[in-house]
């Protein structure tokens, strides 16, 4: 057996090195990342609610021949309904679990928006004169996408919060 002691060993890369943040530094990326997804969700369920509402709103119009607020609020409140049940078991399942308090915030807070949504629609309706067939949808969605930004900050902060062990 030889050994020859000239021939040296192929070099091997470096080990990374890692180093721990420091205290309190958080990193932004996960939170980010989190509200994306939240916000995706928000949307998923907050898109069929709008569908649910316009839908309605159109058949109690056009269809059945109320009056456009008696209309307006009936199918916000059908819409409210249908979007407790995609809120809770879809968009924020992994939140606290459901108690009387939950529910009785989520409608609080839905019915604040629905107020602010028929106030919009009013707005438009009677004060723009967007009445016909078109104009009346336009300021109807106009006015869930306006209201639906209160729900989504109040749903997030106060309805679904987190679970006081842990994120």
């Amino acid at each position: 057996m030889t050994v020859h002691l000239s021939e040296r060993r192929a070099p091997t890369a470096a080990a990374p090195v890692i180093r721990p943040r420091r205290p309190g530094v958080v990193t932004k990326a996960p939170r980010v990342r989190r509200l994306a997804m939240e916000l995706a969700r928000f949307s998923v369920v907050g898109g069929s609610g709008v569908a649910v509402n316009v839908l309605f709103f159109n058949l109690a119009l056009h269809g059945l021949g109320w009056a456009p607020m008696s209309a307006t609020v009936i199918a916000s409140c059908v819409a409210m309904g249908t979007n407790y049940l995609g809120f809770r078991f879809f968009a924020y399942r992994d939140r606290a679990s459901r108690t009387r308090g939950q529910i009785a915030l989520f409608f609080a807070f839905s019915g604040l928006g629905v107020l602010m949504e028929s106030a919009l629609f009013y707005l438009g309706y009677q004060g723009l004169g967007m009445s016909g067939s078109l104009g009346s949808n336009i300021a109807k969605v106009l006015s869930i996408v306006l209201a639906s930004a209160f729900r989504f900050v109040a749903y997030r902060t106060w309805v679904f919060q987190h679970s006081k062990s842990g994120r």
